[in-house]
């Protein structure tokens, strides 16, 4: 459990600023919540003046997006859904190719942020466990540096399955086990973080129902694609 001074320590480490201490002191939680509360914060469920500029900035796990949006080839015709689309940069992107975009965020700061960065696209605040769409409505899925949070994520790519349209592809970008402890998954955030081998990986995709289950990992990003 972190004294006062290491958690200002820990929260200035991560890059943040005095707002944040002041949201922890004011948050009110005992200091074994403090872990929770940081990776929230800052990646889980983003919130805050940093988090507004790293997910609303053109770089942020460009990566990422790049790699999911290349797997997908998404087009006129296309209803593309983002599962954790925090700022809308990948939303943005996918309506640029002529497709439909929808994203849901359980962040309310992040849906605000990515209904400007996306203006055309449907954003919803909403968890991943119980997306609030019919069936067979979306033609693609992805999820970007996201699946790392999952606590239930055969329940997850099950009910992402449920909403897509037989057939449809799922790009899946994350953080594999090689980049625990690295600036791609730094401490504490790392130590609530779910790291999965390539071939763990692509068994809970197809034990959620996925075919065409592939695991492309590249230095420890991993693209995982199938097909619903």
């Amino acid at each position: 459990m972190p004294e006062t001074g290491d958690a200002e320590q820990a929260i200035l480490r991560l890059g943040l600023s005095d707002e944040d201490v002041a949201a922890w002191h004011d948050s009110g939680l005992p200091e074994e919540a403090f872990t929770g509360w940081l990776t929230d914060r800052v990646a889980r469920r983003p919130s805050g003046r940093r988090a507004r500029e790293v997910y609303g900035a053109e770089e942020v796990h460009d990566f990422a997006r790049r790699a999911i949006l290349d797997a997908l080839s998404p087009g006129p015709g296309d209803h593309v859904l983002e599962v954790g689309c925090g700022g809308g940069l990948l939303l943005r992107d996918a309506l640029a190719t002529g497709a439909r975009a929808t994203g849901i965020d359980h962040s309310a700061e992040m849906t605000r942020l990515a209904r400007q960065r996306a203006p055309g696209a449907g954003v919803v605040c909403a968890a991943a466990e119980n997306l609030p769409f019919a069936g067979n409505t979306f033609s693609a899925l992805a999820m970007s540096v996201v699946f790392f949070f999952l606590a239930d994520p055969v329940r997850v790519l099950r009910e992402c399955r449920r909403v897509l349209r037989p057939g449809a592809p799922v790009a899946i970008y994350t953080t594999g086990p090689e980049l625990r402890g690295t600036p791609a998954a730094p401490e504490p955030l790392a130590s609530l973080g779910h790291f999965h081998p390539d071939a763990e990986l692509a068994a809970l995709a197809s034990q959620a129902g996925l075919a065409d289950v592939q695991v492309r990992n590249d230095g420890g990003g991993q693209v995982l694609t199938a097909r619903s």
